[in-house]
């Protein structure tokens, strides 16, 4: 299978993931399916498809399965590559795993990649306020946008965000239509 069919697979598996979360219904599966078909892509282009790496982490995180080995992958991949993607791969890797993360170039790129920034050096540092901040901006930017990449009306960045929070006991659970409930 090429890349770009692993990536429809991914995108598929990712969109139908988050339409059965917000419906109340169970979705590791299918975001094991979508971490798995990402991995398979990124596989297939090579270690600086940054895009396809961070989706597969967001989508083992929100499975809560297999973020580790995604994690490991993300850092070693990104490893001393400039440019603000890499660095959210580096920073989303350390914050899943408990480490201590550079944010710098996301800070430094400014808009979502600063807001997202923002909200994991939060929970790094156990700042509650800042994450919530942090969050808030992140849901002000998916409710005030007409279209989502998955296809779904859904802040997934913020569902990310939320599932490496409530370990921390910093969850903020904002309710939105586009976020699933808390249960």
């Amino acid at each position: 299978m090429s890349a770009g069919a692993h990536l429809n697979t991914a995108l598929a598996a990712e969109r139908d993931a988050y339409a059965e979360q917000l419906a109340g219904r169970p979705a590791a599966a299918r975001y094991r399916a979508a971490r798995d078909a990402y991995l398979a892509s990124h596989a297939e282009t090579g270690p600086r498809s940054w895009g396809r790496l961070i989706g597969a982490l967001k989508m083992a995180i929100l499975a809560d399965d297999g973020v580790a080995e995604v994690a490991a992958q993300a850092l070693a991949d990104a490893e001393g590559v400039e440019g603000p993607a890499a660095g959210y791969a580096r920073a989303l890797a350390a914050v899943a795993t408990g480490a201590a993360p550079d944010t710098s170039e996301m800070l430094a790129a400014g808009d979502a990649f600063a807001r997202t920034g923002r909200a994991l050096q939060a929970l790094a540092d156990g700042d509650a306020a800042g994450y919530r901040a942090a969050l808030g901006e992140i849901m002000a930017d998916f409710e005030a946008r007409d279209q989502h990449l998955s296809g779904v009306a859904v802040a997934d960045t913020a569902m990310v965000l939320e599932r490496l929070a409530e370990p921390r006991r910093m969850a903020v659970h904002p309710v939105s239509a586009l976020l699933p409930q808390a249960v």
